[in-house]
């Protein structure tokens, strides 16, 4: 299965894209830029709450394919979207608790792609991801999870915290991974859970963190203090399943 990067350049190609329910993951526009199709676009990119990003000339002409982006170029999900209530019905469907995994501030393609990867094989109903200061399904995603994108649903909300507290209205309970948390070995991890992962720089935002039930760590004994974003995920994701199998 290929998957093309879409970019979409041009005013009238984005204005078009963004008519036809085309998901665009992000915006990018000369900044300064202020005529009347640029504001056009800027206001159709405020209806669909998509990320707008100012750059410089420069900048678009090193992402432009055509040579004639006019100031603006849109990049567009390579998959489209679920919604959180698609993931809780995958796990309703099954006669499952709902185990979902929750992403914080991951802006590498690759680690997503693995995420996703390691969500579909632990048996988690799906993944959700922030509008913002976040990768979005790219082609690189799409390819790094080796076909899991096919059967895992990715859901993307403007805010992480408000979406944990809607799910704790449903009974899920959710666990954060931080070098500072108890051992995950002595949590208790069964039943409905949403397992938060941030990146490797930053970690679980402080507001995402406060909303979390427990706070995970992973027992380390090597000489570097952490590991990558997919692998501390798989590590945890396996500790959720361990749990959850023997009940």
């Amino acid at each position: 299965m290929s998957y093309e990067e879409f970019t979409i350049e041009g005013r009238n190609a984005v204005i078009e894209a963004f008519r036809s329910g085309r998901t665009i993951d992000r915006l990018y526009i000369l900044d300064g830029c202020q005529d009347g199709p640029i504001m056009t676009i800027k206001r159709e990119a405020k209806k669909q709450d998509c990320p707008v990003k100012y750059v410089t000339r420069e900048r678009l002409d090193q992402m432009s394919d055509t040579g004639k982006h006019q100031g603006v170029i849109a990049a567009a999900a390579a998959y489209e979207y679920a919604e959180v209530e698609d993931i809780l019905r995958a796990a309703r469907e099954k006669g499952e608790a709902p185990f979902v995994f929750l992403l914080d501030n991951i802006e590498d393609p690759h680690n997503l792609g693995a995420i996703i990867r390691t969500a579909n094989l632990a048996g988690a109903h799906g993944v959700i991801i922030p509008k913002n200061r976040a990768v979005g399904l790219t082609a690189t995603v799409a390819r790094t999870s080796a076909g899991a994108l096919n059967y895992t649903p990715v859901a993307r909300v403007t805010n992480l915290a408000k979406t944990i507290e809607e799910l704790k209205k449903e009974g899920l309970w959710f666990v954060c991974a931080d070098m500072d948390g108890t051992t995950m070995y002595q949590l208790d991890l069964k039943g409905s859970i949403g397992l938060v992962i941030g990146s490797e720089g930053e970690g679980v935002g402080r507001l995402v963190k406060e909303k979390c039930d427990m706070v995970a760590s992973i027992p380390m004994k090597g000489d570097i203090d952490s590991l990558n974003a997919s692998v501390a995920a798989g590590v945890l994701a396996y500790e959720i399943v361990r749990q959850r199998i023997q009940g």
